[in-house]
């Protein structure tokens, strides 16, 4: 836990010397950082949600309590390295949160199967996921931003859940990993809205 901590809390100490500055006056751009910013909570908030009923429904409220069984599953953080590294660059970070969002659109398929009676919350937040998605690639389209892609890393299919129980915690960890990247992502919108 102290590790992850340090981890959460050391990336923004990076973020100061964003060379975003020929940006940071474009009322678009900041219209459009703002609007996400919203999007962003909002998204959030629902993750939030699936979370309570995850942990009313199957008793699966502490992560700390499942790492165990989060090293058999391989059910891995999506990187955000780059909004938060020494040399930020709004092309390498937009890139990785447009892809994050795709990966997690897709791994909530598991959260849907699992949750049959909230398919309406879980196919909001993965169109909410896509859309997303898709107003950051617009604006990196309009900013005249290129398209940075990253090696593929293993986020590939979901594992084959073996058990009722590792598919209930399947589910709890993507979830909790996916309110790490949204709260990732929104504090690099955030101090880019105030550059």
């Amino acid at each position: 836990v102290l590790v992850l901590s340090a981890l959460l809390g050391a990336p923004w100490r990076a973020l100061h010397g964003a060379p975003l500055a020929e940006l940071s006056g474009d009322q678009d751009f900041q219209l459009f950082l703002h609007k996400n910013l919203e999007f962003t909570r909002k998204i959030k908030g629902d993750v939030a949600a699936l979370q309570r009923v995850v942990c009313d429904t199957f008793q699966l409220c502490k992560e700390e309590e499942l790492l165990l069984v989060q090293q058999d599953l391989r059910i891995t953080q999506v990187a955000l390295e780059q909004c938060h590294r020494p040399g930020f660059q709004a092309e390498a970070c937009f890139s990785q949160i447009r892809d994050g969002l795709h990966a997690y659109h897709s791994s909530l398929t598991a959260v849907l199967e699992l949750l049959p009676s909230h398919a309406g919350l879980v196919e909001t937040l993965q169109l909410d996921a896509a859309n997303l998605s898709s107003n950051i690639q617009q604006q990196m389209e309009d900013l005249g931003l290129a398209t940075v892609t990253f090696p593929a890393e293993d986020h590939g299919p979901l594992p084959a859940f073996s058990s009722r129980f590792q598919h209930q915690v399947g589910g709890f960890l993507i979830l909790a990993n996916f309110q790490r990247f949204l709260e990732t992502a929104y504090r690099a919108l955030r101090h880019l809205a105030r550059l």
